[in-house]
């Protein structure tokens, strides 16, 4: 099967200073980068989960959206994985490429915006991912018409986010006689937030909080129907440092996959309810 090269049609169809969107990513890239470390995905205590719902990756074509600064791409690669990488935060994406250069994969980064995958033809991959990023896109809808568009059919995709039923924008924790607990409010209250005392990402950019019925209805609308969901349990070294995370989950993992005979339209937001043949 032909490699897909996407970067250099997207680089000439959509230079960088004409993506309207801005990646607030640009303003920490380089402190994201230290955050994750240097290191592999053996350290992630979310990634186990979402790597098991992959399924065989050697010689398939993927793509790793939202891919950061590129560990789970370079990850996928190494497994034996075509990735093209895409990111909206153009100095992310420096930082991939470096690492591209000092152990070369073969993995193609694209600046652009995952709302659109603009440029990227359709039924490209065999599969997405999109690790811990999803619930750092403003607009699901169309992101998720996007994945779909780029799916061969019977395509699948791999999301990890925030567990949107204990991670809304008021919410925190508390020790009591009977363990551990979490205090969640505003469920319903669907849009931007941003923690006052996390130091992970979302203190640092804030994320979009999203209902469960949201994130389910909105895969749905896109032709990608629920294979499988897990709701991993807190490794040992999470459950030390936050113990909540031991009696609830923090993380929601799902398998999608294309619906047969459904295809979506190549114009962003138009519906997509014509068949495929």
């Amino acid at each position: 099967m032909a490699r897909l090269r996407c970067a250099i049609a997207i680089d000439n169809l959509i230079p960088a200073g004409e993506i309207f969107a801005v990646s607030t990513y640009d303003d920490v890239a380089e402190w994201y980068d230290a955050w994750l470390g240097p290191g592999s995905l053996s350290g992630d205590p979310f990634w186990p989960a979402a790597e098991a719902l992959l399924g065989e990756l050697a010689g398939r074509n993927v793509c790793d959206l939202a891919c950061g600064q590129g560990r789970v791409a370079r990850h996928m690669a190494d497994l034996g994985a075509h990735v093209v990488a895409v990111d909206l935060s153009a100095k992310l994406l420096e930082i991939a490429q470096r690492h591209e250069q000092a152990q070369p994969r073969g993995i193609d980064y694209v600046h652009t915006d995952a709302r659109t995958l603009e440029g990227i033809p359709g039924r490209s991959f065999d599969g997405v991912v999109c690790s811990m990023a999803l619930m750092d896109i403003a607009d699901l809808a169309p992101t998720l018409r996007s994945v779909a568009r780029v799916l061969r059919p019977a395509g699948w995709f791999v999301f990890s986010i925030l567990h949107p039923c204990y991670n809304t924008p008021p919410s925190g924790e508390m020790a009591t006689p009977q363990g551990w607990i979490r205090t969640v409010s505003a469920y319903w209250a669907e849009g931007f937030w941003r923690s006052d005392v996390r130091t992970g990402p979302p203190g640092r950019v804030g994320a979009y909080h999203g209902t469960l019925s949201t994130y389910v209805n909105a895969l749905t609308d896109a032709g990608l129907n629920f294979e499988r969901v897990t709701e991993p349990h807190a490794t040992e070294t999470v459950a030390a440092r936050r113990p909540v995370w031991v009696e609830i989950p923090a993380v929601l993992v799902g398998r999608c996959t294309k619906t047969a005979g459904y295809a979506t339209l190549a114009n962003p937001g138009e519906r997509q309810d014509v068949r495929e043949v």
